[in-house]
């Protein structure tokens, strides 16, 4: 029935959503006619099996989310999900006769040779297969992994590299990257595992999703088509390590289920449960509501009592955030906006949270005819408009014909960031939206409301300058340097409606609540020294300045990292910071913040080893300090005032020069790299970081010790002097033959080096 379904021709036509539900619907209802099968596995019983002599796995890469379900699903490997829950990074599940092990990351099925990962691959394979001792177990292209499980003690084979999913009779268990698999795979690997066979299957879930742009992980990746119906998906989402390397493997983890969550949560008028349980519970749960398909008929459903329980219905403030102890409230919360987020631009309306942020839209404001702007395709990332989405109200869009299939988007809200991890939320935790241009004319809305961008990949560089058309939007402030008078800034523009405004360089573009700049006389001035920060970071980083998008700056009431963190767009709290960075007079009094967020953007990871991350990027803070606010050479920040620097220094080396010490200090570290800068100066920074930048890929470092060793040798030759005994000083280790290698140059220590 499968068979015939998938070779109709109006199946073939339908989107991937709609055939993902027809195809899970359609297998939910074969199950129950299939044979019997033990509906109560024993599921401690199975984890043992799978986790005997597991104690840590490795994480390659970045590990994505597994979310585990269904009825017969468990979890057998959790990371960190905030401060204290946790989520699937590995998780299995029985399927009718059959049962599948659950990767979060590809890489797995080559880091065998990583902490006890090798024992657990084998052991999922066995498990999977049965808990046959020697399961005969077909693995896809992977000759590296199929050596492994033979030294395993199983009965491993390569399957053929065309028509394998064809060509699984007589085997256990099958071993295979998701990534291998198509549409056309799908229904007989689902028949094979049904019917008793098993799967042992890896997948990076975000990775996929980057890759595919507007497109549904649930619905969309062959991997969750054929892996939905039996209770586990690959989902969104970067469990973070239980220690440095990887995840240790604890206990039983029965609340990261979904299953077992909402029974948790449904119980609590009888069995209240404690806030550590109840935040597990609530995090499980949102990410549930946010991996599966709107149509999953296995586990939503029994979602639709939650919405009219007392408490349920609570929106987050700033001054009443919904903490992770609100576990009630955060899902139904998270379904309300997953219901939104799949809901049609036609219908959506404004929801009652947008006033509060990212704020109001002035009744009286009007909403503009067609406004014709100027795109060029080859500048990347996102193109201001200067104009606003209302809250739940359509805008129109028109493009060229010519590039309406060149995977551009509409984005309205500049507000990015993802709250879905934190421990509270202070706002919806995402009001930002997407729409993907497919035809020459586009309908887009936002319940939130937001400033409006057209959203260009670098694929589209070839099509050039074009003009579009935007109709139904409000006029916002906007300032372009070298573009916009300053006397139409001071007499109309930055009185124009819109609750958030935008100040623009060719370098570097501030969004900002409007508020903040109707008072704002002088932006020529602001936005030319913003220029020569961009500059000065470029400078060091031995990059033209002219780039090849501008850098963004928005500010939130909440973000999802830190006080400010890096990227695209770089985020701060909406706070003192805004009045500083449209002060002149204050950002040229410095402002490390901001200097520091950029300098995360100009860092380079071949010279940032592990405890450096946060050190490097001072590097750009201290040179924009310095060369732009004038400020004293290794100065701009209170931990870099003389006396500090004495004091932590004298404290590292009385330890005996730590290095655990030094990389969990970033000015510890960073004082180490300033003595570098007073003895040799900034060119000798900028000759190495240029050295780096021309390297082939075949010389680059390729791990910490490799950055380590390189990094002494290249500044050692750079400068003229043997560095080597400086490091050993300092504590930071490297290689005998990294040391050989400069031993010829003279040796330097600071003239000023303390003795201990």
């Amino acid at each position: 029935m499968l068979a015939a379904l998938r070779q109709s021709a109006r199946f073939s036509l339908l989107p991937p959503p709609m055939k993902y539900l027809l195809l899970t619907a359609l297998l939910v209802t074969t199950a129950a006619s299939s044979p019997a099968v033990d509906p109560k596995p024993d599921l401690a019983a199975d984890r043992s099996f799978v986790l005997d002599g597991v104690q840590k796995i490795a994480a390659p890469g970045s590990p994505g989310a597994v979310c585990a379900f269904g009825p017969q699903a468990f979890a057998l490997v959790g990371g960190k999900e905030g401060k204290t829950a946790l989520l699937p990074v590995v998780a299995a599940t029985h399927w009718e006769k059959g049962r599948v092990v659950a990767f979060g990351h590809d890489g797995y099925l080559g880091a065998f040779a990583e902490a006890d990962t090798g024992r657990l691959l084998a052991n999922a394979v066995r498990w999977a297969g049965g808990a046959a001792p020697k399961a005969k177990a077909g693995v896809l292209k992977n000759a590296p992994l199929l050596a492994h499980l033979k030294t395993q003690g199983l009965a491993a084979d390569a399957l053929p590299d065309s028509d394998w999913s064809g060509k699984l009779r007589g085997l256990e268990a099958v071993v295979i990257d998701a990534r291998a698999i198509g549409e056309k795979d799908v229904e007989p690997l689902a028949k094979f595992v049904r019917a008793g066979g098993g799967l042992v299957i890896a997948a990076t879930g975000w990775g996929w999703s980057s890759l595919h742009p507007g497109r549904s992980l649930a619905t969309d990746f062959p991997g969750n088509q054929l892996l939905a119906p039996s209770g586990i998906l690959f989902a969104e989402g970067t469990p973070d390590p239980t220690f440095q390397r990887g995840y240790d493997v604890g206990v039983a983890l029965p609340l990261l289920t979904a299953g077992a969550a909402l029974d948790a949560v449904m119980g609590q008028a009888k069995a209240p449960l404690a806030r550590d349980d109840s935040t597990q519970a609530g995090v499980t749960l949102s990410h549930a509501l946010r991996s599966l398909p709107v149509g999953d008929p296995v586990f939503l459903p029994r979602l639709a009592a939650l919405r009219a329980a007392p408490g349920a219905a609570r929106q987050p403030t700033p001054a009443q955030p919904l903490k992770a102890s609100d576990a009630l409230a955060r899902l139904v919360l998270t379904q309300e906006l997953e219901t939104l987020k799949r809901t049609k631009p036609e219908q959506l309306r404004a929801h009652p949270a947008a006033d509060t942020f990212p704020g109001a839209v002035p009744k009286a404001a009007p909403r503009l005819a067609a406004q014709k702007l100027l795109i060029d395709a080859r500048i990347p990332g996102w193109h201001s408009t200067g104009l606003y989405a209302a809250p739940g109200e359509l805008i129109r869009v028109q493009v060229p014909p010519a590039v309406a299939d060149k995977k551009l988007a509409v984005r309205i809200g500049c507000h990015t960031d993802a709250l879905w991890h934190l421990e509270e939320w202070k706002r919806q935790p995402e009001i930002s939206r997407r729409e993907v241009i497919t035809a020459a004319q586009t309908v887009a809305a936002n319940p939130f409301g937001g400033l409006i961008y057209l959203d260009v990949p670098e694929s589209a560089a070839g099509a050039g300058a074009f003009e579009i058309t935007i109709a139904g939007a409000i006029a916002a402030p906007r300032f372009i340097l070298g573009q916009t008078s300053v006397m139409e800034w001071k007499t109309r523009l930055r009185n124009l409606p819109a609750p958030w405004a935008e100040l623009e360089t060719g370098k570097v573009i501030l969004s900002v609540p409007s508020e903040k700049i109707r008072q704002l006389d002088d932006p020529d001035a602001l936005m030319a020294l913003w220029d020569r920060i961009l500059d000065a970071e470029a400078d060091l980083a031995t990059i033209p300045r002219q780039r090849p998008r501008p850098e963004r700056i928005v500010p939130d009431v909440q973000i999802s990292a830190g006080y400010m963190h890096s990227g695209y767009p770089i985020m701060t709290w909406l706070d003192k910071s805004v009045e500083q960075s449209l002060s002149a007079a204050q950002m040229k009094a410095g402002s490390w913040g901001h200097f520091h967020e950029l300098g995360h953007n100009h860092q380079v990871g071949d010279w940032t080893f592990d405890g450096t991350t946060e050190v490097t990027c001072n590097l750009f803070s201290l040179y924009v300090s310095e060369t732009v606010c004038g400020l004293p050479a290794g100065s701009g920040h209170d931990a870099m005032k003389p006396d500090a620097v004495a004091a932590r220094l004298q404290k590292h080396l009385d330890s005996r020069a730590s290095f655990e010490r030094w990389k969990g200090d970033p000015f510890l570290a960073l004082t180490m790299y300033n003595q570098l800068r007073a003895a040799f100066g900034w060119e000798v920074y900028q000759k190495v970081f240029a050295e780096y930048r021309a390297l082939p890929k075949e010389q680059r470092p390729k791990n910490d010790d490799e950055k380590r060793d390189q990094w002494l040798v290249r500044f050692s030759r750079a400068a003229g002097k043997n560095l080597g005994p400086f490091f050993v000083a300092w504590g930071v280790p490297t290689g005998d033959t990294a040391r050989a290698s400069i031993a010829e140059l003279p040796a330097w220590m600071p003239a000023d080096w303390p003795k201990r």
